[in-house]
């Protein structure tokens, strides 16, 4: 997944002692203060209300990666465990039911596991959605399968990628859906430290990149973008065009980059680059994308890439990209329309290592704990 899943002490110790922190259903902490927009995107409102809250939305879950909806008009909402299960929480509410179980082909733990899913845009006619996991040989699977509209067909399964893993770290894993309608996928460099096969920056290689499938026509990857380190989610933000990609970092430097989606080729650095200093000796920063914002290890060690919040509870957050630190348990935000590069606020420091963010059909955020529940974001009261 990152650098922490089972790879760095420090993050074995944090999920240990922060998970225990995780057991109030809500959870009230301040948010930042402003700092510069960007005048290409809407200006954000101020925000009429107090600081947001974090409300349980399920416990007892195993080790999940990442929730999302289909866009069905169902409002059901999705859950990625770790362990090779997709369940699903029938109206975004109740006991999460069982969607798919592929746990005999996963090999998880770690940085390995089931870590993506996506839903096609069509879902509500065609009922295709795609996963990405770590088969039991240790490489990347990106698979589709099809819904009868209440559970997986297990049978359906058609292989859209293979990639062969050099090492049991850095496998990226998320899927996302652009607003071109194909299906990006993220690659972490390969593993190791310091990405010793030189992945990132060779243009030949799958690994260390972000990849496009158009899942319509050929179902072909191409190469969207390179210099990536372990891409822990990204996300498109619709009404500004942009992408939202969070990096993790090796040894000094965690990274959330801002692009427009429609740019192809982008070089975003690793490993001559980690964050916005050069990784070893001399580089020419000029020729990569610069982060939007960036911290130190004294904030964290391993960035977990989020959302802009554009629902509507949550005055809040709006226009606000709200991401987090999977080993200190901080919530970040940062401005969407910020000009320059901006330092990033804290938000919540709710205590758990939060593994993802997901969005409901309305747009409202929830955050992931790795130790097993879902919390969404309110307004205060």
């Amino acid at each position: 997944m990152t650098r922490t899943l089972g790879k760095s002490l420090a993050a074995a110790i944090a999920v240990a002692l922060l998970a225990s922190c995780a057991t109030d259903p809500v959870e009230e902490v301040p948010s930042g203060g402003p700092t510069p927009r960007r005048s290409s995107a809407a200006p954000s409102p101020a925000p009429e209300d107090g600081p947001p809250r974090l409300q349980r939305v399920v416990g007892g879950l195993s080790s999940p990666v990442g929730i999302t909806h289909a866009g069905d008009g169902t409002g059901d909402l999705y859950i990625v465990e770790q362990t090779g299960t997709i369940r699903v929480l029938r109206g975004g509410r109740g006991e999460p039911q069982a969607f798919l179980d592929i746990s005999d082909r996963v090999v998880a733990g770690g940085e390995q596991g089931l870590l993506g899913l996506a839903f096609h845009p069509g879902f509500e006619d065609n009922r295709r959605f795609f996963v990405n996991y770590t088969d039991t040989a240790g490489d990347t699977q990106v698979v589709e399968y099809r819904s009868d509209g209440a559970t997986a067909d297990e049978g359906s399964a058609r292989v859209l990628l293979t990639v062969s893993q050099p090492f049991s770290n850095h496998n990226g894993g998320h899927l996302v859906f652009g607003p071109d309608r194909a299906l990006y996928v993220g690659m972490g460099d390969g593993g190791a430290a310091g990405d010793p096969e030189g992945n990132g920056q060779d243009p030949n290689a799958l690994l260390g990149k972000l990849l496009r499938i158009d899942v319509d026509a050929s179902a072909e990857a191409e190469i969207w973008a390179l210099g990536l380190r372990n891409p822990w989610r990204f996300s498109f933000d619709e009404p500004t065009g942009d992408l939202w990609i969070a990096d993790v970092g090796q040894g000094a430097l965690e990274e959330v980059n801002r692009v427009d989606a429609s740019e192809r080729g982008l070089n975003y650095g690793w490993n001559e680059m980690e964050g916005s200093s050069c990784y070893e000796g001399d580089c020419d920063p000029s020729r990569f994308v610069r982060p939007l914002t960036e911290y130190g290890h004294d904030e964290g060690c391993s960035v977990t890439g989020g959302h802009v919040y554009r629902g509507a509870e949550v005055d809040a957050l709006r226009g606000l990209y709200v991401f987090a630190d999977y080993c200190s348990g901080t919530i970040f935000t940062v401005p969407s329309d910020a000009e320059q590069p901006a330092s990033p606020d804290v938000l919540l420091s709710p205590g758990f290592a939060v593994s993802s963010f997901g969005t409901d059909e309305r747009g409202e955020l929830y955050v992931v704990d790795h130790s097993g529940t879902i919390f969404r974001f309110v307004a205060s009261t």
